[in-house]
C-alpha cells in the first residue's frame, strides 16, 4: 500500500432475477442505492462508506463472465459477512431481511464472543450478519 489513509473498498457483484425487487428488497434494510451508478442493467447498493452491492440483471452480468451463471438458490457460490455493531444489530438486520422478503437461512451461532445470523435474499444469495465482542478482537 501506498497510503495509510487509503480505504479498500470491495464491491460485490450479484446477479438477480427482478432488479426492482431487489432495489426494494435492500432499501428495506435501510440501505441506499446510488443513481450515479445505476441504470436499468444494475443498482448501486451502498452499505458503507467502503461496502457496495452491484445488483446486475442476468444478461448484463453475464458480459462480465464467461462461467455459467450460479442458481444461488440451489448452489451456494459465495457466503458474504457483514459486521455489527451489537447482538441487537445482527438480529434486527437479519429480522427486516425477512420481513422485506428474505429467508433466514441458517440457525443462530452463538459462542459468547461471537454472534451471527444469515439470511438468504430474494436471490439465494446468503448474507451472515456477525458481531465479535470488542475485547475478543482485541486479543
Amino acid at each position: 500500500m501506498t497510503s495509510t489513509t487509503y480505504q479498500q473498498m470491495i464491491f460485490v457483484n450479484l446477479p438477480v432475477n427482478d432488479l426492482d425487487a431487489s432495489k426494494k428488497f435492500f432499501t428495506e434494510l435501510g440501505y441506499s442505492i446510488n443513481p450515479q451508478f445505476s441504470d436499468e442493467n444494475g443498482a448501486c447498493v451502498v452499505i458503507s462508506d467502503t461496502i457496495v452491492a452491484m445488483l446486475l440483471t442476468k444478461p448484463f452480468y453475464a458480459t462480465f463472465t464467461d462461467k455459467e451463471i450460479a442458481d444461488a438458490t440451489r448452489t451456494s457460490e459465495v457466503l458474504i459477512c457483514l459486521s455489527a455493531e451489537s447482538r441487537e444489530a445482527v438480529d434486527e438486520l437479519v429480522d427486516k431481511a425477512v420481513a422485506a422478503g428474505g429467508t433466514a437461512s441458517e440457525k443462530v451461532q452463538d459462542l459468547g464472543f461471537m454472534y451471527g445470523r444469515s439470511f438468504d435474499d430474494l436471490d439465494g444469495h446468503t448474507w451472515e450478519v456477525a458481531w465479535m465482542s470488542p475485547e475478543a478482537v482485541q486479543g
